[in-house]
């Protein structure tokens, strides 16, 4: 019998490949989901605005090194940072929620 004939949905498959909610790995799963989504919000916003990312960041007050980072998925964020590279840089609102 293989590792995946039992699973009947997503978050079965999340949680054999990457712990239950709560566990470390699975909050490192967590945490790199989010920084991905966050990083392809920017570029599309970033293209959609037809913005180089040096124009991002010297519209944001931040270094083009840092708007590549945060495309990429590397490092961490100073959410301060986030909103102003969003509602400055791009005109962009930015939310948040909290699940």
């Amino acid at each position: 019998m293989g590792k995946y004939d039992n699973i009947k949905n997503f978050d079965e498959l999340i949680d054999l490949e990457h712990g239950k909610i709560g566990t470390e790995t699975r909050n490192k799963y967590e945490e790199n989901s989010q920084m991905f989504i966050i990083s392809e919000m920017l570029k599309e916003a970033r293209k959609d605005a037809n913005l180089t990312q040096e124009q991002l960041a010297e519209r944001a007050g931040t270094k083009k090194s840092y708007i590549s980072k945060i495309e990429n998925a590397k490092g961490n964020i100073q959410l301060s940072t986030l909103i102003r590279i969003f509602e400055i840089g791009l005109n962009k609102r930015v939310g948040l929620t909290f699940l």
